[in-house]
C-alpha cells in the first residue's frame, strides 16, 4: 500500500475522513433551516442518529492513524479535539489550541491549550499531552506526514503552552494542524478512548458506536445528549436509511441521495460548496502527458459543465485548473478555460502527440462520480481524436501501482478550501505525495515567499504566483468542485455548513421538538 491513503493524507486539510464542498455564488447552503443555526430557539435533548460511509474490514479506532472510513472520523471529530479546525467563516480557528504566535524568525509557533480542557476522566489537558500525542504521529513514519515538523521539534515550553519548529520560516503552520492533531491524554491507549472533545464513549462495537454529552467540554456543553454513529457500507444503502426513518442525518451521502430526498417534505438537503475535487491527474515527469501543449490539449477537450451536470447531477461548480478553490486567496482572475476541441488538436499537432494508439486512463470506485467522471472524459476526448481506455482498478491495485506513477487517473481529495494545503502535500517538488512528478522553479519560488511572508498581502501575492503557475503548467485537470450533500430530517438543526471535513462538527446541533 502506499505510505499515506488517499483519505488519511487529505484530513489535514479540512478539515476532514468521506467526500463531498460551499456552493457557487447563488446556490442554497441548505433548507428547512438545518444549516448553521437554522431556524428556531436551540433546545436541549434527544439523540441524533447519524449514518456515514464504513466499510466494515476497515474499522479503526486509533485516532492517529489513516482513518479510511468516514465513521472512523466521525467518531475521533466528537470524542478527540484537534488543535485547530476550520469553520464556515475562516480557514483556521480554534479549538484545542486557542491562541498562537510566531517568533520573529519565523520558524517557531507557541500554541497556547485552551483554558478548561479537560480530557473525559477529568483530568487537565496540558502541554504535555498535546506534545505525547504530536510525537506519537509523527514517530510513525506511515503517518508522520500529518504534522509539518520533525518529532524532536515539538516541545513542551510549559504547562499550557507548547512549540512547533520548522527548519525554514513557515506561516502556515496553524493551518497545516488542521483536524489531524487529535489529542490523547499521554500514556493512554486508543481503547481507552480519553479525548478532550464535546462527546464521551459510552459503547463501541465493530465501527458502531454510542457517544454521549460531555458536559464539561471546554467550548460549552452540546445541546444533543447523545450521539449515535452507524456505519454504511454504500451510499445508497445510506439514502434508503434516511428514507426510511432509520436515521436522522446521512452525512456525506452524495448527489443522487440529494436529488431523491428533494421530493420527499420530511428531509432538508445540506449543501457544502467547495466540499471536495475530482482531478484528472497527468505525470509532467515523463510520458505522454510530460509535454505542456499536451496538458493544455487535454485541459481544452474536458466539457466542464456537461461533466458537473452529468457526474455530479449539477451538485458542483466548473473548476479552473487549481487545487482550492474556497480558499480566501482563490484567485477569480484566471481566464475560466472552456472547451475548444480545434486548438486542442492544434497543440497536440504541435506536441507530435501519438493519436493513433489509446491511452489508458485508471479510476478507482471511491467516490460517487469518480468513474463515471473518467468514462464521460473518455467519450469527450475522442472528439479531439484522443482514443482513453478506461479501467476500473481496485483499492490495493490502485494505490500500489497507480496512484503517483501512472500517466493518467483520476482521484477524489475530501477537501478543498486550501491551495496551501495542495502546495504542501502534492504539488511542490519534494512532497511525499507529489502526484504528477511536478518539479517548476516558479512556483517553487512562489511557496518559499509565501511561507516566509508575514503579512497578508505579501502572502496573498505568493498564492497568486502559485496559482498561476499550477493553471498554466501543472500535471491536473480540475474540471469541477463537488458539493458535499448531506440529507436529515426537517428536526434536526445547527448543522455545520463548512466544507470538507468541517461538517463532523457536530456539537452546535440540536432537535426541534
Amino acid at each position: 500500500m502506499p505510505t499515506v491513503d488517499r483519505r488519511g493524507f487529505l484530513i489535514g486539510s479540512a478539515g476532514v475522513a468521506a467526500l463531498a464542498a460551499l456552493a457557487a455564488c447563488g446556490r442554497n447552503g441548505g433548507s428547512d433551516g438545518a444549516g448553521d443555526g437554522g431556524g428556531g430557539t436551540p433546545r436541549r435533548g434527544g439523540t441524533l442518529r447519524v449514518g456515514a460511509l464504513g466499510k466494515p474490514g476497515a474499522t479503526q479506532q486509533d485516532p492517529h492513524q489513516n482513518l479510511s472510513n468516514d465513521s472512523d472520523f466521525l467518531i475521533m471529530s466528537l470524542v478527540y479535539d484537534a488543535l485547530t479546525v476550520p469553520t464556515k467563516d475562516k480557514n483556521v480557528a480554534p479549538r484545542l489550541a486557542k491562541s498562537w504566535e510566531q517568533s520573529a524568525d519565523g520558524r517557531t509557533w507557541t500554541f497556547t491549550v485552551a483554558d478548561g480542557a479537560r480530557f473525559h476522566d477529568g483530568s487537565p489537558v496540558t502541554a504535555e499531552d498535546v506534545v505525547w500525542s504530536l510525537q506519537r504521529i509523527a514517530g510513525d513514519k506511515t503517518i508522520a506526514f500529518k504534522v509539518p515538523v520533525p518529532a524532536d521539534q515539538v516541545k513542551v515550553v510549559d504547562g499550557s503552552r507548547f512549540s512547533l519548529t520548522s527548519p525554514q520560516p513557515n506561516s502556515q503552520i496553524p493551518l497545516l494542524v488542521r483536524l489531524v492533531t487529535f489529542v490523547m491524554k499521554k500514556g493512554t491507549a486508543p481503547s481507552d478512548w480519553q479525548g478532550s472533545g464535546p462527546f464521551r464513549m459510552e459503547t463501541y462495537s465493530a465501527g458502531r458506536a454510542r457517544l454521549v454529552r460531555n458536559d464539561s467540554w471546554h467550548g460549552g456543553a452540546p445541546y444533543l445528549d447523545a450521539i449515535e454513529v452507524i456505519p454504511f457500507a454504500s451510499a445508497e444503502a445510506m439514502s434508503n436509511a434516511i428514507q426510511s426513518g432509520g436515521i436522522d442525518l446521512a452525512s456525506a451521502v452524495g448527489a443522487v441521495a440529494g436529488r431523491t430526498a428533494e421530493t420527499n417534505g420530511e428531509l432538508a438537503v445540506i449543501r457544502r460548496a467547495n466540499d471536495s475535487v475530482m482531478p484528472i491527474i497527468m505525470r509532467t515527469a515523463s510520458g505522454p502527458f510530460a509535454d505542456p501543449k499536451v496538458r493544455e490539449a487535454m485541459r481544452l477537450i474536458a466539457d466542464r459543465r456537461q461533466l458537473v451536470q452529468s457526474v455530479l447531477s449539477g451538485y458542483g461548480a466548473v473548476g479552473n485548473d487549481v487545487l482550492g478553490t474556497g480558499d480566501p486567496f482563490y484567485d477569480r482572475s484566471l481566464p475560466q478555460r472552456t472547451r475548444n476541441i480545434d486548438r486542442a488538436k492544434q497543440l497536440l499537432a504541435e506536441a507530435k502527440f501519438d493519436t493513433g494508439r489509446s491511452y489508458d486512463f485508471f479510476t478507482i470506485d471511491e467516490a460517487t462520480g469518480q468513474v463515471d467522471s473518467a468514462k464521460l472524459f473518455a467519450k469527450q476526448a475522442a472528439d479531439a481524436g484522443v482514443t482513453i481506455e478506461v479501467t476500473v482498478q481496485d483499492s490495493t491495485t490502485f494505490y500500489d501501482n497507480t496512484w503517483g506513477k501512472a500517466d493518467l487517473y483520476n482521484m477524489t481529495w475530501g477537501t478543498n478550501d486550501s491551495v496551501v494545503f495542495f502546495a504542501d502535500k502534492v504539488l511542490k517538488k519534494d512532497a511525499k505525495n507529489n502526484e504528477t512528478g511536478w518539479n517548476d522553479a516558479a512556483f517553487e519560488q512562489a511557496y518559499t515567499d509565501l511561507l516566509a511572508a508575514r503579512d497578508e498581502a505579501a502572502q496573498r501575492t505568493a498564492s497568486t504566483a502559485m496559482q498561476r503557475a499550477e493553471y498554466d503548467r501543472s500535471g491536473y485537470l480540475v474540471w469541477g468542485v463537488v458539493d458535499g450533500v448531506d440529507v436529515a430530517t426537517t428536526r434536526v438543526r445547527g448543522l455545520p455548513t463548512a466544507p470538507g471535513f468541517g461538517r463532523m462538527q457536530l456539537e452546535k446541533v440540536w432537535l426541534s421538538s
